[in-house]
């Protein structure tokens, strides 16, 4: 088991391969596991760094009644690029993990090399910033009166989406996988209690990230719904930042589905 020493947390990640680092940051209640098909597919090429963020399975906060903060996930993320080299990484971040490379690439720009945002839930640049900000406090209180399969239900109504929207690897699940899936279950309560509303309201400083180092790419699934807030924030993004995103295989989590086409886009991506 591999960890960092952050402040107030330990850090769990994994590496595998060689050359730059590339850091992989998980979104919402997920961990590292999430992208082991996509991490190896890539090993060949980049040292890859995947790790569960503060508060998530195996990354251990000293108090876990504390809201999520995307400052000091953006802090921790550095910390650990930091640890692993001198040089700036390459970053992919998904959703909530979007978030954190944004805050990442504004506030510790020398880290970062170049960063992926992948479909990342910035409801705050959407025109309807204030219904989604009162959507989250809804979900919130919909856990906190009818418990986490209530509160996960009436999440994914109001992101657009629900657990059968997202694409599922056409194959058995190792037991890796299904180890993976119960950490990721054992974490629906700390990210409805303490993360979904901080992740939410995040707004990314873009007149910061507009100055063009590091550079940023925002990416959409090929199959993502306008419907769905996290693909509609991703567009608002990129029109923000007056770039085009980058279109990605299968959906909100096709990196999971389609490891290895995804695996290079995102390396034509870093390399172009």
């Amino acid at each position: 088991m591999t960890t960092l020493n952050v402040p107030g947390a330990t850090l769990y990640y994994e590496v595998q391969g060689s050359g730059p680092v590339l850091l992989m940051i998980p979104g919402g209640p997920t961990d590292a596991g999430i992208f082991a098909g996509l991490a190896a597919t890539l090993a060949d090429r980049y040292t890859v760094v995947a790790y569960d963020p503060r508060g998530n399975s195996r990354s251990v906060p000293e108090d876990p009644s504390k809201d999520q903060d995307i400052d000091v996930h953006g802090n921790d993320a550095a910390a650990l690029i930091a640890a692993l080299t001198s040089e700036p990484a390459y970053v992919l971040g998904s959703s909530g993990g979007a978030q954190i490379g944004l805050n990442l690439a504004a506030r510790h720009p020398e880290r970062v090399r170049t960063l992926v945002a992948h479909e990342p839930p910035c409801t705050q640049l959407l025109p309807d910033a204030a219904e989604r900000l009162a959507a989250s406090e809804e979900v919130y209180h919909t856990y906190r009166s009818q418990g986490v399969e209530a509160g996960m239900k009436a999440f994914e109504k109001s992101i657009g989406m629900d657990s059968t929207d997202l694409e599922q690897p056409q194959f058995e699940p190792t037991p890796e996988m299904l180890e993976g899936w119960a950490r990721i279950g054992g974490n629906l309560e700390f990210f409805l209690a303490h993360g979904l509303r901080p992740i939410s309201a995040y707004t990314p400083d873009v007149k910061t990230l507009q100055e063009g180092a590091p550079s940023i790419v925002v990416g959409i699934g090929q199959t993502s719904s306008g419907s769905q807030i996290a693909y509609r924030s991703a567009v608002a993004l990129a029109e923000r930042l007056g770039t085009e995103p980058v279109t990605f295989p299968g959906d909100h989590g096709g990196y999971g589905a389609h490891p290895g086409e995804f695996a290079d886009v995102l390396h034509q991506t870093f390399t172009s």
